[in-house]
Parts: C-alpha cells; sequence; structure tokens
C-alpha cells in the first residue's frame, strides 16, 4: 500500500472521527428540536442582524466566558437563534448544555432537597455554554430565584450562559422580585455580553397569515 494511500486513509478516519463527535457533543446537549443558523430566514425578521449572528457561531465569546441575552416577543426566532448558536458551538468540540429555565429550577430545587445541589451546580459548571431558554416566562419563589443565581455566580466570566427571553430587562423584577438579586442577575447577563433583540413581530403568526393566504 503506498504512502498517499496511507494518507488519504487516515485523513478519512480523522474527518469521520471528527464528524461521529460533533455528532455526539450536539446530542449531549439536549436541544429539544434541531435548529441551525442556516435555516433562519432573516428576509422575515429584519431586526436580527444577520452578520453579527453569524459571528456568535465563532467559539470565542464562549472561550471567554461571556453572556449572551437574546430578547425579543413570542415567535420571533429566539428559541430557533439559541439553538442554532448552541449547535454550532458544539460542533466546533465545546461542551454545550440545552435546558429552559423552569426545568433547570425544578431540578435544582429537588437536588437542594436531596442535599445533592453542589453536585448538580458542579455537572452544570462543566459545560462551556449553557443555554437557557423561556426565561423570563414564569415568576420564581426566593428559594428558586436564589438557586438559579448560584448558577450564574459559578460560571461568571469563567463558562458562558446565553438566555432567550420574552421579557425586556425592565420586566425581569416580575420573574425575580428581590430588587438586589433582580439586579445582580441583569448585572451578570450584561456584564462583557452580547445581546440580540428580535423584535415585536411574531414569525409564526406571519407564517401562518401567509400559509392561509395561499
Amino acid at each position: 500500500m503506498t504512502t498517499t494511500v496511507l494518507l488519504d486513509l487516515l485523513r478519512a478516519e480523522i474527518t469521520d472521527r471528527d464528524e461521529r463527535r460533533k455528532q455526539r457533543l450536539v446530542r449531549d446537549a439536549a436541544f429539544h428540536r434541531p435548529k441551525r443558523l442556516e435555516d433562519f430566514d432573516y428576509d422575515k425578521n429584519p431586526h436580527v442582524d444577520a452578520v453579527y449572528v453569524n459571528n456568535l457561531a465563532n467559539p470565542a465569546w464562549v472561550r471567554a466566558g461571556a453572556p449572551l441575552v437574546l430578547v425579543g416577543n413570542s415567535g420571533t426566532g429566539k428559541s430557533h437563534l439559541l439553538i442554532g448558536i448552541g449547535t454550532a458551538i458544539a460542533e466546533h468540540g465545546l461542551k454545550v448544555r440545552y435546558t429552559t429555565t423552569a426545568n433547570l429550577v425544578n431540578e435544582l430545587a429537588e437536588a437542594h432537597n436531596e442535599k445533592r445541589l453542589s453536585k448538580t451546580l458542579y455537572r452544570y459548571a462543566r459545560y462551556d455554554l449553557l443555554c437557557l431558554d423561556e426565561f423570563g416566562y414564569l415568576n420564581l419563589d426566593r428559594t428558586g430565584a436564589k438557586l438559579l443565581f448560584q448558577i450564574f455566580t459559578e460560571r461568571e466570566e469563567r463558562k458562558a450562559i446565553a438566555v432567550a427571553s420574552n421579557a425586556p430587562f425592565s420586566e425581569w423584577d416580575k420573574t425575580f422580585t428581590e430588587e438586589r438579586l433582580c439586579s445582580a442577575i441583569v448585572d451578570r447577563l450584561t456584564f462583557n455580553g452580547y445581546l440580540v433583540e428580535t423584535g415585536n413581530d411574531s414569525y409564526r403568526l406571519q407564517s401562518t397569515l401567509e400559509r392561509n393566504r395561499s
């Protein structure tokens, strides 16, 4: 067997191994549905800057431990962008975890009650990027808010976190009713961070109306 053939086989093996690793990292992220940035319709949502979003597919901001906030009304593509960015980061070889805020708070509360909170916090601290969807959809009690705050504190300026919220920052006090705690969370999610505003016009509603007219 010639050296050229051996090199080709080696390259093929490396390529296959890299592809399988990407697939495993995306699978381990536990996205509840597949979404890619390439499939986002920027024409339908001109509020979103394609160049800015595509730059977030580069893992530099994740490696720097920076936060990302996606804000906009329901149906404007926040979850699509959150999952799409998370998928791109996982395909760069980083560890990503996706969950909804409600599921995370419930998991933390259960761990707290069963006296294994430290273990759960450590597990979440190992992810390079934590994607929190539906942030601000529920009002948290004092215990739930403090448990979630521990996640932010553990990751601050070390590991990246991205949240998708249907509420502007001015309304986050409805989720985090304690003023100082709310301010501390906003501070941690905005300091040296990135912001994507998806606007108010529902992409899903627009698509439904267009489909009904056709």
